[in-house]
């Protein structure tokens, strides 16, 4: 029963993702696409790749804070290996970086597996958590233009009856959940309670106000990343704070949606920034362009993370 599974999580977003790129690339031809790429100007491109490997820096300090009370004190170095090892992973088989990176861990730190894996969920549950704070954000600065959006696209009355079905279906699976002992609802309240208790963890930690300092600084780089990245192309050079924020949003979670946002990643785009009455070709080219660019920094620094590990470590490994 878990292996046919196991292949479907594997095999179905590989699947999603090439026909995304197939898609993706009937929307515009290749020629023109290149083009975008020869006209990007690349200091924007390189400042943006840059602000990506310095957030993965960050990213992998700020795992120390919590190896720390844990009784481990391992080096930088494995830390930021096994971070971009796992992203590379992630691009093959999804989620399986997590379970990678903790394995690392214990092979050159000698984090205990379950210990490491832990750490790495309540990583996962920060920056869900700020994921939530950027959308709350988008929500309250632009409020008017999401409100005139929806006016504009769909009547009122649709609107309210759709919001009423939609509080109805959300308190229906409240209290069904809350009610219930079947696998889906066990699993959710898992989840749900993973999620409490893995925010609540990090005001526990002894180095707690760097931890939040740094999970923040993550975030405000990622969105450095993808703001500056936009300036490669002139035509989304009137971009407004409004199209940044949404087209981040959505490209975060085309990530989920494929392996690494393959195919996903631009057409969210696409759909973020259209609604701003940006074109749908330099769109799908910034698109393209920024997972092009951050995705071949996770290959190189991933494999040569894969290949350097056991050399760096080779006094361990020999012992």
């Amino acid at each position: 029963m878990s292996t046919p599974k196991s292949i479907l999580k594997v095999v179905l977003p590989l699947l999603l993702g090439v026909v995304l790129v197939w898609y993706s690339l009937s929307q515009i031809s290749v020629s023109k696409l290149i083009q975008y790429f020869k006209n990007a100007d690349y200091f924007w491109i390189i400042l943006g790749v840059s602000l990506g490997i310095l957030s993965h820096v960050c990213r992998a300090y700020r795992w120390l804070f919590m190896a720390e009370p844990l009784g481990y004190w391992p080096k930088f170095a494995n830390s930021f290996m096994a971070v971009y090892s796992a992203y590379l992973i992630n691009l093959t088989i999804p989620r399986a970086g997590e379970v990678a990176r903790a394995s690392i861990l214990a092979t050159y730190e000698d984090v205990p597996f379950d210990k490491g894996f832990g750490t790495i969920v309540a990583e996962r549950v920060a920056d869900t958590l700020m994921l939530l704070l950027i959308i709350g954000i988008a929500l309250i600065l632009e409020f008017e233009f999401i409100y005139s959006f929806f006016m504009e696209k769909f009547n009122p009355a649709t609107l309210l009856i759709g919001g009423a079905i939609l509080l109805l279906l959300v308190l229906g699976l409240y209290f069904f959940i809350r009610r219930s002992s079947s696998k889906f609802a066990l699993k959710v309240k898992s989840f749900i309670k993973g999620l409490i208790e893995g925010a609540l963890s990090i005001f526990k930690m002894k180095k707690k106000w760097a931890f939040i300092f740094y999970t923040v600084f993550i975030w405000v780089l990622y969105l450095s990343m993808f703001y500056v990245t936009t300036l490669a192309l002139p035509e989304l050079g009137n971009i407004s704070l409004a199209g940044v924020l949404i087209g981040f949003i959505l490209a975060s979670f085309s990530i989920a949606a494929t392996n690494g946002g393959i195919g996903s990643f631009p057409e969210a785009i696409v759909i973020a920034f259209t609604l701003f009455n940006i074109s749908e070709d330099p769109s799908r080219a910034f698109g393209w362009i920024m997972w092009s660019s951050q995705t071949l920094v996770i290959i190189v620094l991933g494999g040569l993370s894969l290949i350097y590990l056991p050399i760096y470590n080779r006094k361990k490994t020999s012992v």
